[in-house]
């Protein structure tokens, strides 16, 4: 491939997770010594750092923070479990606010103890997102619902397709209630194509993160995320998919890899590069 000039990291925009082993100083300093705009932050960093601290941080870097993870965590079954979900997707709600993110993503939690309701429990999903949707837009903020792999749904996220987020989405103002794609949990729906038709048609389109498939996956399968180019993933088709439904936003490349996070952050952050140059952009 020929070489390309830093114009094409326009949309670039690396999530601090995929280099866990950087501070938020070090990751600041990175991406902007790498030629990056963007940078998609997790919220008990900023916590630790100071949710102001790090705002001026990344703006000194000329840094935009595409995203804040997470919020969600909604299908307690219990009135007080509910109550503090909610207070503290408020309070995340005002992080990403303050970090000038528009979109704060959610991991909508998994099914209560004992319990095999999934409907239950992605109801409780969307009476969390009326209470919200409107504190969050009065805050510029719009919440992202991220759907997750199946394997995921019994623990961690019971929304497991893209339309199944739609669904739940297309109760509330597109302005209030988005979802992500994210290529690692949907590379294997056949349906994903009219999902992401869907979303572009409805404005829906809030975030487009990246990270690529490998088997085996380990125990526990969390931390099971590929770099780009690795895996099965056509990650240029999505590219393509998502642009062609309207989204020209940030491409977040978010992997959780302990294999990545043992090695230099610089050089992680090169091969991050390289690979979304060889995988994702168009050849030349």
């Amino acid at each position: 491939m020929t070489s390309r000039t830093k114009d094409d990291l326009a949309r670039l925009s690396l999530n601090q997770e995929t280099v866990k082993q950087w501070s938020l100083p070090e990751l600041a300093d990175g991406c902007a010594a790498a030629g990056l705009r963007h940078v998609g932050l997790w919220r008990e960093p900023v916590q630790k750092y100071g949710v102001d601290a790090a705002t001026k941080l990344m703006r000194e870097a000329g840094l935009t923070v595409t995203s804040l993870c997470r919020g969600g965590f909604f299908t307690a079954a219990d009135p007080q479990g509910r109550a503090t979900a909610l207070d503290d997707n408020r309070a995340a709600i005002d992080e990403a606010a303050a970090l000038g993110t528009d979109t704060l993503v959610l991991v909508s939690g998994g099914l209560p103890p004992g319990s095999r309701d999934l409907h239950g429990a992605r109801e409780r999903v969307a009476e969390a997102l009326a209470e919200l949707g409107p504190y969050a837009a009065e805050r510029g903020v719009r919440l992202a619902i991220e759907p997750l792999h199946p394997m995921y749904a019994s623990d961690r996220c019971v929304v497991s397709t893209l339309a199944q987020a739609l669904d739940l989405a297309e109760r509330f103002p597109a302005e209030q209630v988005g979802v992500v794609v994210d290529t690692y949990h949907l590379w294997w729906d056949d349906t994903v194509g009219e999902g992401i038709e869907r979303a572009g048609r409805g404005g829906r389109l809030a975030a487009f993160q990246l990270a690529d498939w490998v088997t085996p996956l380990p125990e526990g399968v969390l931390l099971g995320r590929g770099q780009l180019g690795d895996g099965a993933v056509d990650l240029r088709w999505f590219r393509e998919r998502t642009e062609a439904a309207g989204y020209d936003g940030p491409i977040e490349v978010e992997i959780f890899n302990p294999g990545l996070w043992e090695r230099d952050g610089a050089e992680v952050l090169a091969e991050v590069i390289a690979r979304y140059r060889e995988h994702v952009l168009s050849p030349e």
